[in-house]
């Protein structure tokens, strides 16, 4: 015992070492290319006068990094986060200046932006030697590890127990996709692009892909709501106009975002689903978890373990981790450049500009982002949390502007496999095993926009129905983006155009709102919903050129006659109690489009006018009203198609929401149970987020230990849901990829087994928020 303790403090001694010695010669290398960068005496020194100098100033900026560093960070939590991964350069490079000045007979000096650069190159070289040599000790890495997982043992109190505390209840980590469609990862997987999603699938004792069914609101703000905490009514969209208080509801805005995660928690009496030792990283809502970073409705909130940028700390106290970002984060602007000039000389269609900010807000979402929401993720496992779900955005980001099967979009989901396949590996190695389960909020359907394709916005459209002025040019309907206004919360910016939205220029105009191919029309000064009766008074040609337009798939309108009627081309006109899958406006839709379509009509906020865009089944193209030429938020194609990724020791959603269905666990009765409809691919997962919230939630409950998974062989005795990897297909490369732990519980099946399992409808045990 005592000679492998010697041997692990000698492996270590020689680790520092190492890493002194690599930055004593980059300290060398950058004195002799950087003019303003000195390490010898005026009058020059010899070389190992020279060398002893440098090796003096490089160990005291090592020291001075790993004592102060930490502490600096810390304390700047409270500015913008954007603010502090800039000043993060100029205080590694005032410790360097301090460090300069501690070399004995001042021969060192550099001027402020010289040492800025020199910093910068040392910890990136620094940390680039650490990481290597502990990649080449596995021991080493291990024992890294189990000190992280000792520390906290300590601090909360919990013995140590024989097998290092791998033996009780599994986590659970949800790593959301955003905007990934299921058909887009299964191709992905298929053509090698994301191997390490290939690997889950083609382990037959791994993982299973299931499709689910979104609301028609197939956006951010309706799913992460509904799946984080168990109500998405009456979000109708990404942004609607509230009549009674004259304002617009943006899910990307933390007011809004606040508001609507409050009204949630009223609903369902429920913190949510992360209520429990939970933690929610890069996320709109908190789901009830009491750690956060980039949660936008937790922005504005202060407080010790409240605030959403205390997710920074983890990732910007290894100074090597900004430098790493920003260098990412400047080559990706320079790759969106790139790729935006490439598209206009090849003249691709369909394009919308990327110019502006657009290449900024890009890096944000496929550098920053990811890179911190990853590092905390990673964090909350080695500190053993129970619960956790991040979203990672950068697809999303991309496909709105490239397009969602785009060689740039392709790109993106093999950096973010990466980022999968390092949460995997490293899941081998916390204080307790993981059950990680991907999934998406909704996927993207391609097609040139609206006004693109017409010469005319939206607005545009409504406004000449109304016999109202129409601008002779087409005015570009400002594109919905999480990552747009997460960059704007990041530097503490009001979200773009919430004075302008929560004051319409007349009250006598509509306010007209994009989500997507979703459009939604108000008229501020008709008390309450408006009626066709009233809008045909008013506005004769309104509701007429709407429905006949060929960019218009339907609308959906309140009568006083026949109650809420669905308009359509060829003066279709179905009451919405006897809508029906294909059939009618909605013949192309799909299954499911129906009972879509009639819960947002019973929601308090549904808009005066519900305009769906036309879709083409052929080509799966839609045309959003929005800058974006891949779009979600309403209906038609794939973005009304997510996925689940889920480990096969778990029960199947179908299951779980069948179950939880019979037993009226739903308060509207069987939603979420699959519905077989005549067009369209068929539904074989989950309608609606609500239903993941529960399919979700009872996963929490299995893992704690009360309840075992639903027989194998199917609750409801239908086909299995899962679509597996390909057959014949070999893992990209022809290589295996090591996936996440799946250790078997006691019984075998993965999770602990008692007896007196409760009811599927019981809370998931704990306090709640």
């Amino acid at each position: 015992m005592s000679d492998g303790r010697w041997r692990r403090a000698g492996g270590t001694l020689i680790r520092v070492i190492s890493v002194w010695a690599v930055s004593t010669l980059t300290m060398l290398a950058l004195a002799g290319i950087l003019p303003d960068f000195q390490l010898q005496a005026d009058d020059g020194d010899t070389v190992t006068r020279t060398a002893f100098t440098a090796a003096w100033g490089a160990g005291a900026f090592g020291l001075l990094s790993a004592l102060v560093w930490p502490v600096l960070v810390r304390s700047l939590l409270i500015v913008p986060a954007l603010v502090l991964g800039a000043l993060v350069f100029f205080l590694n490079g005032s410790l360097l200046l301090i460090a300069l000045r501690l070399i004995p007979d001042g021969r060192g000096d550099a001027n402020p932006e010289t040492a800025v650069v020199v910093a910068a190159v040392m910890s990136a070289v620094a940390s680039a030697t650490s990481t290597a040599l502990a990649v080449r000790d596995d021991d080493a890495y291990r024992r890294r590890l189990s000190r992280l997982a000792d520390r906290r043992r300590r601090r909360s109190g919990v013995p140590q127990t024989a097998d290092g505390g791998r033996g009780g209840p599994p986590g659970i980590v949800f790593v959301q996709l955003d905007g990934v469609g299921h058909d887009v990862l299964e191709r992905a997987a298929a053509d090698g692009l994301m191997p390490t999603v290939a690997g889950l699938l083609s382990d037959e004792a791994g993982h299973r892909l299931t499709p689910w069914t979104t609301d028609w609101s197939s956006q951010t703000g309706a799913s992460q709501l509904g799946i984080l905490h168990g109500s998405n009514f009456d979000v109708p969209a990404f942004r609607w106009f509230e009549k009674e208080t004259g304002t617009v509801m943006v899910s990307s805005r933390p007011a809004s975002a606040l508001e609507l995660q409050r009204r949630a928690i009223a609903r369902t009496h429920d913190g949510g689903l992360l209520t429990v030792d939970g933690a929610s990283r890069g996320n709109l809502f908190s789901g009830g978890a009491d750690q956060l970073a980039l949660v936008l409705s937790m922005a504005a909130r202060l407080g010790k373990g409240r605030r959403s940028r205390a997710g920074y700390f983890a990732y910007f106290s290894d100074p090597a981790n900004a430098v790493r970002t920003a260098l990412s984060f400047v080559a990706e602007v320079g790759r969106e450049i790139g790729q935006s000039v490439r598209a206009r000389v090849r003249k691709e269609t369909p394009r919308v500009k990327r110019g502006g900010l657009y290449p900024f807000i890009r890096a944000f979402a496929t550098v920053v982002e990811r890179d911190v929401v990853v590092a905390a993720v990673i964090g909350d496992m080695f500190a053993g949390r129970t619960a956790v779900y991040a979203d990672l955005v950068a697809y999303d980001e991309v496909a709105h502007h490239s397009g969602p099967f785009s060689r740039d979009a392709e790109k993106v989901l093999t950096r973010l496999d990466r980022s999968l396949g390092l949460i995997l590996k490293i899941a081998d190695h916390t204080p307790r095993d993981y059950r990680i389960v991907l999934l998406s909020d909704h996927g993207q359907s391609p097609g040139e926009t609206f006004a693109g394709r017409y010469g005319l916005t939206l607005k545009d459209l409504v406004r000449a129905g109304c016999g109202l002025p129409v601008p002779r040019s087409a005015q570009r309907t400002r594109s919905a983006s999480e990552a747009r206004d997460a960059v704007r919360i990041a530097l503490h910016r009001p979200v773009a155009g919430e004075q302008e939205a929560e004051h319409p220029a007349k009250t006598s105009d509509p306010v007209v709102l994009a989500s997507g191919n979703l459009g939604l029309l108000s008229f501020p000064d008709i008390e309450g919903r408006a009626t066709r009766e009233q809008l045909d008074r008013r506005y004769p040609a309104l509701l007429g050129t709407l429905a006949a337009h060929p960019g218009i798939g339907f609308l959906l309108v309140r009568s006083q006659r026949h109650g809420s009627v669905v308009l359509g081309p060829g003066g279709a006109e179905v009451p919405v109690a006897e809508l029906t899958d294909g059939e009618g406006p909605l013949a192309v839709f799909g299954a499911g489009a129906a009972d879509a379509v009639r819960r947002t009509d019973g929601f308090p906020h549904v808009a005066d006018v519900m305009v769906n865009s036309m879709y083409d089944p052929e080509t799966g193209r839609v045309h959003a009203f929005e800058e974006q030429i891949g779009s979600h938020g309403g209906l038609g194609g794939e973005q009304s198609r997510p996925f689940l990724l889920w480990p096969r020791t778990l029960t199947d959603p179908l299951d779980a929401v069948a179950a939880d269905a019979l037993r009226g666990a739903s308060p509207a009765g069987p939603a979420g149970v699959p519905q077989a409809g005549p067009v369209g691919v068929p539904q074989a997962g989950p309608v609606g987020a609500e239903a993941v919230h529960r399919v979700l939630a009872r996963w929490l409950r299995e893992l704690s230990g009360p309840q075992v998974p639903l027989r194998q062989e199917g609750f409801t005795g239908a086909v299995r849901v899962d679509e597996p990897f390909p057959d014949g297909q070999p893992l990209p490369d022809g290589q295996p990829f090591p996936v996440g732990p799946r250790s078997e519980g006691p019984a075998g099946t993965g999770v602990p087994v008692r007896a007196d399992a409760p009811d599927p409808g019981d809370a998931v045990p704990g306090p709640r928020g």
